[in-house]
């Protein structure tokens, strides 16, 4: 009898692979970082191959650890970077460009371009508001600005995909082009009610329908692997986004459970059933991931384009920290941040605000500010713009969010946590498992093929690691909220002359 399910966690960042048992203790993790391109400022590359030959080499990497064959793995669930874009040859498998990341800007002014009509039908179809961030407008941007895509996807030899579908054609040997619900709806091209790709959103967006995946709900037997490729034919049985993943993960079934994942960018979503919720207040109407096809799950969402990443331009860039665990030491040698505020909108504004011109702001500054008030300015933002989602979603839902289940990288900074329940003046909630993004996909397909019996039987294994409670004073708190809305007037200010 197979013994584990491997998560195939494909992340902005780097490629992860992990094999859960059936208590879910993970039983091996292998993790490989890839390069990141920034051709122009604001835009933002991936290579496909990249991404494809990382994660084949963390899956085997994964089973090696613990000697496991390819008997041994029940099913795959692939969770990954949404939004993501990818145009494929058909008949060769080769990228025709470099993947177009859902941080890349580029195609800001043709959002800009649409028209108020236009806008409010993509907001009424797919429950997004039309922005950058989504597939739509980097598909066309491919097919117009590399030589011959565009002839050649209409005479239906291309394929397009998320990472999720790339991944899958790879790993069938191009048997399977498929998607699910969470990666689609995240197109601006997929109408979230009629579950179908929506003619009108092709025709202005100007995709032709042969690109396009089959679409299905998140637990599906989407097919197997090639022999060839890890070494016998293991059913991929799960797919979904990776907020979805991780709402699925740490296991918010029912209306109004809330979870926060603090990645590369940082995602609060809250479930609300079985009915799409329109927001009015700047979040987005997004599915959940599901193993019924009758019933689809819906969520509200709100998005920070930039929170763990921040840690990583502390490190990568400014050289201010050598390693991301360093940065709560350092920003624990001080009380405060000294007045220092940074808003770190490298790639724009995404909820409440939704402004593609906004960029990385720091206010505040006196020669009194050292290393230790920076590198915690930056800790404290990703809190800061937590709590802008926080509160325009607890105005949508009409209710106070209780408490919050986080999750994500730097979910185990409790400097970072202890920080938002501040913040927020309610209790943060972190379980065993922060891995929650690669154990929502190993339950999608665990459920699938039957390892796991239901929901509840999964929600009864959801453990306790550490609550954080609040106990900053009402005066302070909201003291430092009004200063954290100056320093976004700031970068709000500062982006005007770019529209």
């Amino acid at each position: 009898m197979a013994k584990y399910i491997m998560a195939l966690d494909q992340g902005t960042t780097s490629s992860r692979c992990i094999l859960f048992d059936h208590t879910t203790h993970i039983a091996s993790l292998a993790q490989r970082e890839y390069p990141q391109y920034y051709p122009h400022p604001g835009w933002v590359e991936h290579d496909p191959m990249e991404i494809w030959s990382s994660q084949f080499a963390v899956a085997a990497e994964a089973m090696a650890q613990v000697g496991a064959s390819a008997e041994d793995i029940a099913a795959i669930g692939i969770t990954n970077q949404r939004e993501t874009t990818i145009l494929w040859d058909r008949a060769t498998g080769k990228p025709v460009s470099n993947a177009i990341v859902w941080q890349c800007r580029r195609t800001a002014d043709r959002i800009g371009r649409l028209s108020g009509e236009e806008t409010a039908m993509i907001r009424e179809k797919t429950g997004l508001i039309p922005d950058a961030y989504f597939s739509a407008s980097k598909i066309e941007w491919i097919l117009d600005h590399t030589d011959g895509a565009r002839e050649r996807a209409e005479r239906g030899e291309l394929a397009f995909g998320n990472v999720d579908a790339w991944l899958m054609w790879n790993l069938t040997r191009g048997r399977v082009h498929a998607t699910d619900y969470t990666n689609a709806c995240r197109t601006m091209l997929y109408n979230i009610h009629t579950l179908s790709w929506d003619e009108d959103l092709l025709k202005l967006f100007r995709v032709p329908a042969s690109l396009l995946p089959e679409v299905h709900p998140s637990g599906t037997l989407f097919g197997s692997t090639d022999r060839s490729v890890l070494g016998g034919e293991i059913p991929i049985a799960g797919a979904a986004g990776d907020q979805q993943a991780a709402l699925f993960g740490q296991c918010c079934f029912t209306p109004g459970e809330v979870k926060n994942t603090y990645g590369t960018g940082g995602f609060l979503l809250m479930h609300t059933g079985n009915e799409a919720v329109l927001s009015g207040k700047g979040l987005l109407t997004t599915m959940a991931a599901t193993t019924d096809k009758e019933a689809p799950e819906y969520a509200l969402e709100g998005s920070v384009f930039v929170a763990g990443s921040v840690i990583q331009w502390l490190r990568d860039e400014m050289k201010l920290i050598g390693t991301a665990s360093e940065s709560e030491q350092i920003a624990d040698e001080v009380d405060d941040t000294a007045g220092v505020y940074i808003v770190p909108a490298f790639t724009g504004m995404g909820a409440p605000y939704w402004n593609p011109y906004a960029r990385g702001t720091v206010v505040g500054l006196t020669r009194g500010c050292r290393r230790a008030h920076f590198v915690r300015a930056a800790l404290e933002s990703i809190a800061f713009q937590s709590m802008d989602v926080i509160r325009a979603m607890e105005e949508d839902a009409g209710t106070p969010i209780t408490s919050l289940k986080v999750d994500g990288g730097a979910s185990a900074n409790n400097l970072l946590m202890k920080f938002q329940a501040d913040l927020m003046n309610t209790v943060c909630r972190r379980p065993k498992c922060i891995e929650t993004t690669a154990l929502g996909a190993a339950y999608l397909a665990g459920l699938t093929v039957g390892f796991w019996k239901d929901r509840e039987e999964i929600a009864k294994g959801w453990q306790l690691g550490r609550e954080f409670v609040p106990d900053m004073n009402e005066t302070l708190r909201e003291k430092r909220l009004s200063e954290w809305k100056r320093a976004v007037r700031a970068a709000l200010a500062y982006a005007d002359g770019e529209q």
